[in-house]
């Protein structure tokens, strides 16, 4: 007896050979090592993130230590929906670490900006070397992540304290990337976050990190005042204030933004990127193009894949 074999239907061929095309797409554009996505900024002024929220209303100097001093305050800035369980951002402001301020007219604006996200904000103050050098500055900031989880502080303003990110730039974005990356274990309690978003941090202050990429001989001087050292060749510290020596498989998704030519050199968030990938860490990085640095960098776009970002690993 002669069998007649009929051929797949033509449509289900296609089918077959577009579902293969996908995953072999997907498998090749998974980012790895220090890829990223690179963006082309407008014309814009250089703090193009400074407007006025009129609907978002601000706390503000809040004492959240046990040492109440104005270094030791926090703003925090109000979603105008009254949602429960929210999402909350602890926002640092930069400065190399011994000037800036969470009042200061950017800062402000950021802290404003993440309200109208939905998310409540924290905008916090911290001890600024050289008077008090590291490890001063993440002290505080992981003293005010246990203040957002009291009770006291959930209730009072309604957050989820199982959903705290970060965000900071700059001498901020070196301290976010530090809380998020330093401890170990689930992200949900003592001073570990669930997401971090940091601009322009320098990542490694070692001497090996100097050598990463050329640093102005006066922000050399300024990281070694914050580290308390007089030469980076005798500074056991340095690698303890490094986000870059603290990175394993237990840290929260990261969002990295680095300009190309920027006074932080590329080449430190690269070297973050490259870490926390190695580690399994979901991790986005964005490049721009130019020299902008830190929140200068907050266009539209980038506030858009910031709060994109945040949302995604943020929302119940």
């Amino acid at each position: 007896m002669n069998r007649v074999f009929r051929a797949a239907p033509r449509s289900r061929v296609f089918t077959a050979l577009a579902v293969v095309l996908v995953v072999l797409c997907l498998a090749a554009c998974s980012p790895t090592g220090a890829d990223s996505v690179r963006v082309t900024p407008a014309a814009q002024p250089v703090y193009p993130q400074v407007k006025t929220y009129p609907h978002i209303r601000v706390q503000e100097n809040i004492d959240y230590s046990r040492s109440p001093s104005p270094s030791h305050q926090l703003d925090v800035c109000l979603p105008s929906k009254k949602d429960r369980s929210r999402a909350a951002i602890l926002s640092i402001h930069g400065g190399s670490w011994r000037a800036g301020d969470k009042a200061n007219i950017n800062w402000r604006s950021v802290c404003q900006w993440l309200a109208s996200e939905g998310f409540v904000v924290f905008s916090v103050d911290y001890r600024l070397a050289p008077q008090f050098p590291f490890p001063n500055a993440i002290d505080d900031v992981r003293a005010a992540v246990r203040f957002m989880r009291d009770p006291k502080t959930v209730k009072r303003y309604d957050i989820d304290p199982h959903r705290i990110g970060v965000f900071g730039g700059s001498a901020g974005g070196n301290l976010a990337a530090l809380l998020g990356a330093g401890g170990t274990g689930g992200w949900t309690t003592g001073t570990r976050v669930a997401a971090v978003a940091e601009l322009s941090g320098p990542i490694d202050l070692t001497a090996a990190g100097a050598r990463l990429g050329p640093v102005a001989p006066e922000f050399q001087q300024l990281e070694l005042e914050y580290l308390g050292c007089v030469s980076l060749a005798d500074c056991p510290q340095a690698e303890a204030a490094s986000p870059l020596y603290q990175v394993d498989d237990s840290d929260p998704p990261f969002f990295i933004g680095h300009s190309l030519d920027e006074r932080i050199p590329l080449a430190q968030s690269k070297a973050m990127v490259r870490a926390l990938r190695k580690h399994g860490v979901d991790t986005t990085f964005v490049t721009v193009k130019g020299s902008l640095h830190s929140i200068a960098m907050l266009n539209r776009d980038m506030r858009s894949r910031i709060a994109t970002f945040l949302h995604a690993k943020l929302d119940g």
